[in-house]
């Protein structure tokens, strides 16, 4: 049972269908107790934040106004969907939110038959919606309606851009709800940006605005007519915009807006006379990431985005106290671009939208004129990069690598194919915690490794990711891959100079003669770390860095196979086609006949929790580490 108390009014909210029984003057005070509520639990608990709040007030007036989970409701993103999850039967839940074993923190279809489409990245809800509006109109079911939520900072996304373009096409009960708030997690950036900006303070449009909803106010009473009425809201906007043009109304969208959407009681009744127009429509909402929380909103909406733990009273952040740890990955690749570009002029930056995430942010303090952030928009990322590459620049092109899988053709075909000096910097490889199955790096070391021309390497610590980046930029390596997790490695020594590491070339970390451990990136610090105990046990296990899944060290693997029968292999990616797959490959190929344990990620999708409770689940972690040796050691070995 929750500790956490709703609201007189929340507390009897258990699914839309309750909230449907409130009045319009009911409304302001409900999404007051929403909004109490998220902040009562995730000051505690952590989580997103300022996104949430700042929907408050559309998420109260969409369930209200809209037979959910009949009508579909599809978000975009999802962490803004706090409210939503609240609001449609899972209150009580809330407090496990985006911890092992609980509630997801994004809309999950298996979780809620409200979350109609799973969500994580972004950009996807035009096209889930439309689809499903479609799917209306082959069963000729003409009552459904289909709302899509998607923030400004989403349009950026190319996938969102071709919803529009096919939904502009299609009459179908289609609502796109534009969740203006100029902001992603970074700042939003782009034209679309600019334009919005111009629509929300210009004076034509306002116009248009007060025209719009008196016209509007009188549909209900037209019923039959409303397509007329519609016809008349058009001409209304067109005339007040004195020949301006409307991008959507381009598309064939009516376009609506902007209007307050912290005002939940004009929202309700907007959204109930949009019901009554046919075709599809966009609804601009205008709103504050934050809203409601004066912390939030005068402070720093990137940092808001999902502050951690913090004082609900004074917003204070909450920082645990601990020892002096190792820089994270993230910090060790901000500062080594920034080294590397003072030495190097053709070096750039490229990152989409994740400016502060991958740490870019201080080479664009530093350097502004060499760091592009290019929006949510992952494909054009990668084409962008290799434009820059066929110039003799070289770009270090940070995408985490969850994001990667959305550029995965340009990487294919106008990178690889090229062959183009393209560097991908893949931030948070394997188990990135609460986020869960949506933002797992785990598939990189896999489709990454069967594309020609393609490095793919990671680093086993902050110093050989230095080192990586330092190899990466010299001449003529091709397209280069670089992949290291979310957190902390070891200690840094900053003064160690660069070193240039030869392609496909692993190290041995410690010598053996009993069991052959062979490890990518990361996951070598388990096997150090179980080591202590194979000498307390007095195992001789021998343990090898490969570095590089592609070229693999086809001569470091000889020498293995030749000496043990008894082989393990781990990694914090997929098991099917990863790392483990490549040796046993090899071996195969070589006629080696040793007996191999592949440690890694099992052929599923794996939900949320911290990092340590996954390798757990997994089965990769040190105790994984020490009990498959024992395993091997106590028996013959089998062959394969």
């Amino acid at each position: 049972m929750s500790k956490y108390s709703a609201g007189p009014l929340l507390s009897k909210i258990n699914s839309p269908s309750d909230l449907r029984k409130l009045n319009k003057v009911e409304l302001p005070q409900i999404s007051d107790e929403l909004r109490q509520f998220i902040i009562d639990v995730v000051s505690e608990k952590g989580g997103h934040f300022g996104a949430s709040l700042g929907v408050i007030e559309l998420t109260v007036a969409l369930h209200h106004t809209f037979n959910t989970p009949e009508d579909q409701l599809v978000w975009d993103v999802g962490h803004q969907a706090y409210g939503h999850k609240i609001l449609t039967g899972r209150r009580d839940e809330f407090h496990t939110n985006r911890t092992y074993k609980g509630i997801s923190g994004f809309p999950k279809r298996s979780e809620s038959v409200y979350d109609t489409f799973g969500v994580g990245h972004s950009s996807t809800s035009i096209s889930a919606a439309l689809g499903m509006s479609l799917a209306s109109v082959l069963k000729k079911d003409t009552k459904k309606q289909h709302i899509a939520v998607i923030g400004d900072g989403s349009m950026t996304g190319g996938i969102a851009f071709e919803g529009l373009n096919h939904a502009g096409m299609e009459d179908t009960n289609l609502l796109i709800i534009l969740n203006d708030n100029c902001m992603s997690i970074d700042p939003a950036v782009g034209a679309l940006k600019e334009y919005l900006t111009d629509i929300a303070t210009s004076k034509t449009y306002n116009k248009a605005k007060n025209k719009l909803w008196k016209i509007l106010g009188k549909i209900s009473k037209f019923g039959p007519n409303a397509q007329k009425i519609a016809q008349k809201v058009e001409g209304a906007i067109k005339s007040s915009l004195l020949g301006e043009s409307n991008y959507f109304e381009s598309l064939n969208f009516r376009y609506f807006g902007p209007i307050d959407g912290h005002d939940v009681k004009h929202l309700a009744e907007v959204l109930s006379d949009l019901k009554d127009i046919p075709g599809p429509k966009i609804l601009h909402c205008i709103t504050q990431k934050g809203k409601g929380y004066k912390p939030a909103e005068d402070g720093d909406s990137t940092k808001w985005h999902s502050p951690g733990l913090f004082n609900k009273e004074t917003g204070e952040i909450i920082t645990p106290k601990k020892k002096k740890s190792p820089p994270k990955y993230q910090e060790v690749f901000g500062e080594t671009i920034i080294e590397l570009a003072k030495e190097n002029e053709n070096i750039v930056g490229v990152t989409p939208a994740m400016l502060s995430g991958s740490s870019l942010n201080k080479m664009m303090e530093e350097m502004p004129d060499r760091v592009f952030d290019v929006g949510i928009a992952e494909q054009h990322a990668v084409t962008f990069s290799a434009g820059l590459a066929t110039q003799g620049m070289i770009p270090y092109c940070n995408i985490y690598s969850t994001f990667m899988q959305r550029a995965y053709d340009q990487v294919i075909h106008d990178v690889a194919l090229q062959n183009l000096d393209v560097i991908f910097c893949l931030d948070r490889g394997g188990f990135v915690g609460t986020d869960g199955a949506t933002h797992h790096g785990v598939f990189d070391l896999a489709y990454f490794r069967c594309i020609p021309n393609m490095i793919v390497s990671a680093p086993m610590n902050e110093q050989e990711l230095r080192n990586l980046m330092y190899t990466a930029q010299l001449p003529n390596k091709g397209p280069f891959s670089i992949r290291y997790p979310r957190g902390n490695g070891v200690m840094l020594d900053w003064e160690t100079p660069f070193e240039e590491i030869e392609i496909g070339r692993g190290r041995r970390i410690k010598d053996g003669e009993e069991v052959a451990i062979l490890s990518i990136g990361n996951t070598g610090n388990f096997v150090v770390e179980a080591d202590n105990d194979f000498v307390k046990e007095g195992l001789d296990i021998a343990h090898y860095d490969m570095r590089f899944v592609k070229p693999i060290d086809t001569d470091l693997l000889h020498t293995i196979f030749q000496k043990f029968d008894k082989v393990i292999t781990i990694e914090d990616g997929c098991l099917q086609g990863g790392f483990g797959s490549a040796a046993i490959e090899f071996m195969v190929d070589n006629n080696y006949k040793s007996e191999v344990i592949r440690l890694g990620i099992p052929d599923a999708f794996i939900n949320h929790g911290t990092q340590q409770e996954l390798y757990e689940e997994c089965y990769f972690d040190v105790k994984a580490i020490k009990e498959s040796v024992f395993k091997l050691v106590s028996r013959k070995a089998q062959v394969v």
